[in-house]
């Protein structure tokens, strides 16, 4: 895991979120990709952004800071309030923490750092997936899985490639699915066909990744890189 978790803000009021803004600034565990003042623009743009953390209000006009959450996927979160009633469904939610307003400083550092050992236990235990596959119930490792692609007999299955150059077919599994067991910051989609490990890249152009996976006639494997997903795999890699 990166030294400084990415993080999201949202809080209608700018006065405060400007301050909430501040005091995350402070603190070197965080990172803050992005701050918004609407849940509806927050939705709407977060599943473009690579983060790790949201700190989120929870007394919003339109959506609350719970619903918000509530359609995050599994993402870490630390509400912000100035109402101690709504304590009790926070946790409902699996809050990593509940903040009183006014924020204090110190306050929001203790809370970062429950997040900060919440996200490195979760990846310490998260080092595999159980899939059902062509050889039974199996366990892939992430440092084992280089490339996904539809299966050409039924586009249901996927084929997985290992580094050892095996192959195992994944079973009636969709890459939605697949995107939310495998590590976002290991792993893209490239086109509605494939999804490779980042690790396999090599070069890329505006709609091609030349990887370092070879073909059965010893040529670099050469992908499509479509616009639908070109700005997400951009991002992963840094060039944006």
């Amino acid at each position: 895991m990166n030294t400084k978790l990415k993080c999201l803000l949202l809080d209608d009021e700018l006065p405060g979120l400007t301050y909430l803004k501040m005091l995350c600034d402070q603190l070197p565990a965080l990172d803050v990709v992005k701050a918004f003042n609407s849940p509806e623009v927050f939705l709407r743009e977060a599943k473009n952004l690579e983060f790790d953390i949201c700190i989120l209000d929870i007394e919003m006009p339109g959506l609350s800071g719970l619903q918000v959450a509530g359609l995050l996927r599994n993402k870490p979160v630390i509400f912000t309030t100035a109402y101690k009633e709504y304590a009790a469904e926070a946790f409902d939610l699996d809050a990593v923490d509940y903040v009183r307003k006014p924020v204090q400083r110190e306050r929001l550092h203790q809370a970062v750092q429950k997040a900060v050992m919440r996200l490195k236990s979760t990846q310490l235990k998260n080092t595999f997936v159980r899939l059902n596959t062509d050889k039974g119930r199996s366990l892939i490792f992430f440092d084992q899985l280089l490339y996904i692609a539809t299966a050409v007999s039924d586009s249901r299955d996927k084929i997985a490639h290992l580094v050892d150059g095996s192959t195992l077919t994944l079973k009636n599994v969709s890459f939605e699915k697949l995107q939310e067991l495998l590590p976002t910051e290991r792993y893209c989609r490239i086109n509605k066909r494939e999804m490779i490990s980042l690790n396999i890249v090599h070069v890329f152009s505006y709609n091609e990744i030349t990887t370092t996976l070879t073909t059965d006639t010893g040529r670099s494997l050469i992908l499509s890189l479509s616009e639908t997903y070109r700005h997400e795999f951009l991002v992963k890699i840094g060039a944006r």
